[in-house]
């Protein structure tokens, strides 16, 4: 059984939403840079989630994504079906084909595998995973690298800003 990119990148999207929203609408941008997981990604991921209505875009400044309903009330199975990711276990994918195109002995034990994977999954749901402890420690720290991010980010904008004045200054002398 393995779950791929897809499915990790959306849980832990939701989860960041999940974390973030209480402030507002979060964009993908944050989401991605707390992540790191490429905006580009987020947004196909984002528009599959928001057809399954896990999520609310806002437009607008101050704009963002919204989770679609309470963190309770989402659980981790549905945002990997909402992504279109598989948690099959058999290597056939499920088509009984497995052995020279016939069922193999093994095929329902994977089955029943993925189907209990599925369940158990069915049972987790957001705010079971933002209450743990260790989640509110990560959360906290991601949310401290984002500040020093911008801190940054505006120190460099007034780096160029002042630069730039500096410049009309050296022009306007000159002429």
């Amino acid at each position: 059984m393995r779950l791929t990119t897809k499915g990790r990148y959306a849980v832990t999207a939701m989860l960041d939403l999940s974390i973030n929203a209480k402030k507002g609408p979060v964009t993908l941008s944050d989401i991605s840079k707390r992540q790191a997981i490429s905006l580009s990604y987020l947004e196909q991921l984002f528009s599959k989630l928001r057809k399954r209505d896990l999520v609310t875009s806002v437009r607008g400044p101050g704009g963002g994504y919204m989770l679609g309903r309470k963190d309770s009330d989402i659980d981790v199975a549905e945002i990997i079906d909402a992504v279109s990711e598989s948690l099959d276990s058999t290597q056939c994918k499920g088509k009984g084909d497995c052995h020279g195109g016939e069922i193999c002995l093994t095929h329902h034990l994977w089955e029943d595998l993925s189907a209990q994977i599925h369940k158990f999954l069915s049972n987790i749901t957001l705010s079971d995973l933002v209450s743990k402890r260790e989640i509110e420690q990560i959360a906290r720290s991601q949310q401290e690298r984002m500040k020093q991010i911008k801190a940054n980010e505006a120190q460099d904008q007034d780096g160029i800003q002042g630069t730039s004045v500096n410049l009309e200054r050296i022009v306007a002398n000159s002429l």
